[in-house]
């Protein structure tokens, strides 16, 4: 399986690379709307997005159109069990870290755990109409996340995409946690009607 799914990320990734800059722009916006549309969209609290790089889907527009009581938020490496989440707006210092992508430049003790989040938006190479998720491969979220499996939401997970990342179907493993909802240009998909 490892073959294939080597595989999927390299074809998907080439393809949300190919997407012109014009039409990468209106699908943030068209995110943007499809995002803040979601039934359990919160009001207040922490929520967390991703810094775009290799193609994906840019978040740049729902964030400035978050409403006032919600803090954003984004991922920054803790230790080899997961990732935390640092308060972040625009124009803050930001350091790069091991694997190249910008973090926010903070304290440790600044950092949020996950399950303070309300909302977290997921970057992905490839997902399937049943909330399953092809990531880069390190397991960082699915590692995060992992008590998700046993705990209802929030966090509620949100995966981000354009919509030539969508496969038939992607083989569950038993590391990985579902999303409860896919958002791209076109569409918001919802897994299962989330329960507060």
């Amino acid at each position: 399986m490892k073959d294939e799914r080597t595989d999927l990320r390299r074809d998907l990734r080439a393809s949300r690379r190919a997407i012109p800059a014009s039409e990468r722009m209106a699908a943030a916006e068209s995110l943007a709307r499809q995002l803040l549309a979601l039934p359990f969209a919160p009001r207040s609290g922490a929520v967390a997005g991703y810094w775009a790089m290799d193609g994906e889907i840019a978040l740049h527009a729902w964030q400035v159109q978050l409403p006032p009581g919600l803090t954003y938020c984004l991922p920054v490496l803790h230790d080899e069990t997961g990732l935390r989440f640092a308060p972040w707006r625009a124009g803050a210092a930001l350091i790069t870290n091991r694997f190249g992508i910008p973090e926010p430049d903070v304290s440790v003790s600044d950092l949020l755990d996950p399950a303070a989040m309300t909302l977290v938006v997921v970057p992905l190479v490839g997902y399937d109409n049943s909330g399953h998720r092809l990531g880069m491969g390190g397991g960082w979220y699915d590692r995060t996340f992992f008590f998700r499996k046993t705990q209802p939401a929030p966090p509620y997970l949100v995966g981000a995409a354009f919509s030539v990342q969508q496969l038939e179907q992607l083989p569950a493993q038993p590391w990985d946690v579902r999303l409860d909802a896919i958002c791209t240009e076109h569409l918001s998909l919802i897994i299962d009607e989330p329960k507060p």
